[in-house]
């Protein structure tokens, strides 16, 4: 593409954003403003007629979905393969910065990556062996977590006890923590980014190679960075500072997880002559909805102002729905839902279901199943952290770094081969005596005659298999995995239900080597999996960011929830919730509908709820209000009675089937209810809408 054409079709805020390629570069990109089309194509523009190679554009963001749909974009732009370029997430990039250098750090390069669960598994041994309760451990990977994203290591924290709350035990765990991850030539999750600015900071040599290949820089979703993050950020800038950052402060709603709002609102200050562009035209949602969200949003403190408007016209008004209970909230998400679909307008993926905390999915689940409509969990557990995917997973690490015995313990005895806990404890102790890991202890013990026969016999035939298999570590990935499938017997052992994740696993290996293989599912989160089917969505409001519905329900407007209760004490905590709150409005494209309980039972116990006071900023004429009574009143219909759902899936009349009838012609069926003896189907014919029939009447063919 040319340079004329790479910004036809581009505002003009768009266009200039695209255009500006020197110096610093702030675009405040508000909810639905394309910021993902103005990146791509000012990749796109600066590699055009080879002003700036491709190579020489590191581009960061925050989800494996997103830089997989920025580099389609790219590849559709240039024309070219985006195999090889520097876009990703901050940690994978870090990583692959990291296979090359690390070793200036004193790890080897074949380091292995810890996910949460791997990481919690190795705080909860040290824990166990400090006599700690285990029941601290989360508070304690998560405070881990937290000092690394401000770059406190273990002997930081030693050096400046006064600082950051000093406590001897979790001190000491933290040391060991660290030192074990060293042991077994391991990083988790915040270290990729803490381990590279240490690099860099330490070899200034290293960095000045890395500054001298990045002639310009992109990062989107700035303001989710965390104190690492813009520190790497400011590292790799240099003295060029040819940086674009797209962000908007009014979506800055990871606090919990470290990110700092102050990174985005004081980027000027920290990059002199910064040209800042702000992007307010919407293409995502209607003006009711967008003056919704400016009503909640504008209140906010300290916020860099911006107004979103759209051309798509006013829409549909804003529904707000009280129900005397939680019960009765989710029957009448689950019931507005089916109306809509059997309107034939939307389909279930269309829709969404959001929510502030997860304990409120397992009521809108009940309504869901009772009306016999398909959801998904976002945000769940992700692909690879199934247990049987995991398994095959940690066998492949043990491949991969023999010293990680975090892995090593989990596939020891998987499938049984008789190592037991007391075994494994046996081996620990040795492995602690001798500094070492625990794949070296047990080679150890076999080949040395200072141990009992029993214990020889118990490890010789896992040692001799893994042996086997760090052989082979450079066959083609998939007939490593099915190999390991036919050594240890897993396939035969686990439960006949787990043998197509296996496969799936196996069929995704196609195309990667061990390293990148297991650097993709180290990285890898529920939030990233691509979903196909028909079915509505129910998630998180944290989990809902970056994603967009036609049809868009919140669920729990309530003091308590939404603002949580835990923050309404806080302003900096309460202001973070308004955030939130406006987040999940512009998720909405063309419906918004919110509701509350008066009643709701939360964490064990019936409690009276109050209406969020985020409504008290909304203005009455924006949105339109309704009050459902509970089931048995009057002005409410008896639910159908359901069909089972394993006799409506046996139906060829189920939804979605094409039919055919004598009068209205072809049609496509909506929903199938009613008594097995008089089964009914609403069917949505294009001559003449919706129709309910009755099955023994209506002379349906499928087609």
């Amino acid at each position: 593409m040319t340079k004329k054409s790479l910004v036809n079709g581009l505002n003009s805020e768009q266009k200039d954003a695209v255009l500006h390629t020197d110096g610093p570069l702030l675009v405040l990109a508000g909810a639905g403003s394309g910021k993902t089309k103005v990146l791509t194509h000012r990749f796109a523009y600066l590699t055009s007629a080879g002003k700036v190679p491709a190579s020489s554009i590191l581009s960061m963001t925050f989800t494996n979905k997103a830089a997989n749909e920025m580099r389609s974009r790219i590849e559709a732009l240039t024309k070219k393969s985006s195999k090889g370029l520097w876009v990703g997430t901050f940690h994978s990039l870090a990583a692959r910065i990291l296979r090359n250098e690390i070793e200036h750090l004193g790890y080897n390069s074949d380091f292995c990556i810890y996910d949460a669960s791997d990481s919690g598994n190795l705080v909860r041994s040290i824990l166990k062996e400090f006599k700690i309760h285990e029941a601290l451990y989360k508070g304690i990977s998560s405070k881990i977590s937290s000092l690394k994203a401000s770059l406190v290591g273990p002997e930081d924290l030693l050096a400046n006890e006064d600082s950051y709350g000093f406590d001897e035990k979790f001190a000491r765990v933290y040391v060991r923590y660290q030192s074990e991850l060293k042991k077994n030539n391991a990083l988790d999750f915040d270290d990729l980014i803490m381990h590279t600015v240490k690099l860099y900071e330490k070899h200034a040599n290293v960095l000045k190679k890395y500054q001298k290949d990045f002639s310009h820089i992109m990062i989107d979703e700035f303001q989710d960075t965390n104190a690492s993050q813009y520190t790497l950020t400011k590292l790799l800038a240099g003295k060029k500072k040819n940086l674009c950052i797209v962000g908007d402060d009014d979506q800055s709603i990871y606090k919990f997880r470290g990110a700092e709002i102050s990174n985005i609102r004081n980027f000027k200050k920290d990059f002199k002559k910064t040209k800042v562009i702000r992007l307010e035209q919407n293409y995502r949602s209607t003006q009711n909805i967008l003056d919704i969200a400016d009503s909640v949003i504008s209140l906010s403190p300290e916020r860099m102002p911006k107004k979103l408007w759209t051309d798509r016209g006013k829409g549909e008004k804003i529904c707000y729905c009280t129900t005397i209970n939680e019960k009765e909230e989710a029957r009448f998400i689950a019931q507005s839902i089916k109306e809509l679909y059997l309107k034939g307008k939307y389909s279930y993926k269309d829709i969404a279901v959001l929510f502030r905390v997860n304990q409120q999915s397992r009521v809108l689940e009940e309504a869901m199943r009772e009306v016999g409509q398909p959801y998904r969990i976002l945000g769940g557990i992700s692909f690879y952290q199934r247990k049987e995917v995991k398994d095959i997973i940690s066998y492949l690490k043990v491949i991969a770094n023999p010293d990680d015995s975090v892995s090593l313990k989990r596939i020891v005895n998987c499938p049984p081969r008789q190592i037991g806990t007391t075994t494994v404890v046996r081996i620990e102790n040795e492995a602690r005596k001798r500094e070492e890991s625990l794949y070296k202890t047990m080679k150890h013990i076999v080949k040395s005659s200072g141990y009992t026969n029993s214990l020889k016999e118990k490890i010789s035939g896992f040692v001799t298999l893994a042996e086997e298999f760090i052989e082979n570590r450079d066959m083609n990935l998939p007939g490593l995995i099915e190999m390991i499938f036919e050594k240890t017997g897993y396939m035969s052992w686990v439960e006949e239900g787990k043998i197509e994740n296996l496969k799936e696993l196996v069929a995704g290996a196609e195309g990667h080597d061990l390293k990148s293989f297991l650097d993709t599912a180290s990285l890898f989160s529920g939030l990233d999996e691509e979903h196909k089917e028909d079915a509505v969505s129910l998630m998180t409001l944290h989990s809902a960011k970056g994603l967009e519905f036609p049809v868009v329900f919140i669920a729990g407007i309530e003091d308590g929830l939404v603002p949580h209760f835990h923050a309404v004490k806080d302003p900096d905590e309460l202001d973070e919730e308004r955030r939130l709150f406006y987040v999940g409005i512009t998720r909405a494209q063309d419906m918004l509908v919110l509701s509350a309980a008066k009643k709701r039972r939360l964490y064990t116990s019936m409690q009276d709820q109050q209406p969020s006071r985020f409504l008290a900023d909304i203005p009455s004429g924006c949105y339109k209000c309704i009050e459902k009574r509970p089931r048995g009143d009057a002005a409410v219909s008896a639910a159908a009675v359901k069909v089972p759902i394993h006799l409506l899936n046996r139906s060829p009349f189920s939804a979605g089937a094409r039919v055919k009838h004598p009068k209205w012609g072809v049609g496509v069926v909506r929903d199938t209810y009613g008594e097995t003896d008089d089964v009914k189907v609403m069917v949505n014919f294009p001559s003449v809408g919706m129709k309910r029939l009755s099955l023994k009447f209506a002379n349906l063919e499928k087609i």
